[in-house]
């Protein structure tokens, strides 16, 4: 009976001791992308302006907003930027006309934080002389022009737009609107191909140092920036303590997740508050322990 006791005492301790380390369950991957935050897979992980963003399918990344789906081909958490393909992008050695693309557009309430990196450079292609691209500019102006050393007077050189066998027309209304237009995405803040009345579009993306072998050299992808809103504090303590950062059911409120319990501060608050009522257990089993002890030993006297 002496040595039954303080082994139970053992058992119990090892059971209902708090953890001191807490297992990132947010953090996953999808081929071989590495998702964390504030991007997740799983509903409650990351941040609540996130949400609903990213889906994996067979090992693929898919990133998804109003105005279509995207494959997501790299997030830079360094730089905070994501790359994303779109299959009917045109490239150098392949144009793609029928207006087909989704081209790119994010949710207004997105926009303060996620847009199109700013040396991201969009070549519509095939716009109407009627599209609201060239309304209010008249003769030489133009909204068309380089982003980060790219443009349309490079990209005519690709060999796609001999297989095309389009001829490239005049830059002025004169002789009607050119056959490529580059713009930066803050000069229309939408790429929607059915409005601007174009019939493809190419975007392409410079990483320093740019490549100078041409438009054969340049990264074609679009290149989307994002912040997290608000001061990310909260999220930076909560790691710190060893916690996972996510959100309540509401969709809103940030928590920080340490194993099976959840803080809205971090998680040396709830090993505290833990810690407490382990103490308060302990003597409660301890009392007990001592009573069935004591009255056991009577019994055999």
């Amino acid at each position: 009976m002496l040595i039954f006791f303080p082994a139970l005492h053992l058992i119990f301790s090892a059971l209902v001791s708090p953890s001191s380390g807490h297992v990132n369950s947010c953090r996953s991957y999808c081929g071989n992308i590495t998702i964390d935050y504030p991007f997740a897979l799983q509903y409650g992980c990351g941040h609540p302006g996130f949400r609903d963003l990213l889906f994996c399918m067979n090992d693929v990344l898919m990133f998804h907003i109003s105005s279509g789906s995207y494959r997501v081909l790299d997030i830079d958490y360094a730089y905070r930027a994501l790359t994303l393909h779109e299959p009917h992008l045109s490239t150098c050695d392949s144009i793609v006309l029928g207006s087909k693309g989704n081209g790119f557009a994010v949710e207004p309430w997105r926009e303060p934080y996620m847009n199109p990196a700013a040396d991201n450079v969009f070549m519509l292609i095939g716009c109407s002389a009627q599209s609201p691209l060239f309304q209010g500019f008249p003769g030489k102006h133009l909204p068309c022009r380089n982003v980060s050393g790219m443009g349309c007077e490079d990209y005519y050189g690709c060999p796609a737009w001999d297989m095309l066998g389009h001829k490239r027309v005049g830059s002025m209304f004169g002789s009607g609107p050119p056959e490529c237009c580059a713009v930066p995405y803050e000069t229309i803040k939408a790429i929607n191909l059915t409005k601007l009345e174009c019939e493809g579009y190419s975007s392409a993306y410079s990483l320093a140092p740019l490549r100078v072998d041409g438009p054969g050299g340049w990264s074609y992808g679009i290149r989307v920036k994002y912040s997290v809103q608000g001061n990310d504090e909260f999220c930076g303590a909560c790691e710190a303590t060893g916690g996972t950062c996510g959100y309540g059911s509401d969709g809103i409120r940030q928590l920080c997740m340490c194993g099976s319990l959840n803080s809205t501060s971090n998680c040396d608050s709830v090993s505290s508050s833990s810690g407490t009522t382990f103490t308060g257990m302990m003597k409660t089993f301890a009392g007990f322990l001592t009573y069935m002890f004591l009255r056991m030993t009577t019994k055999q006297i």
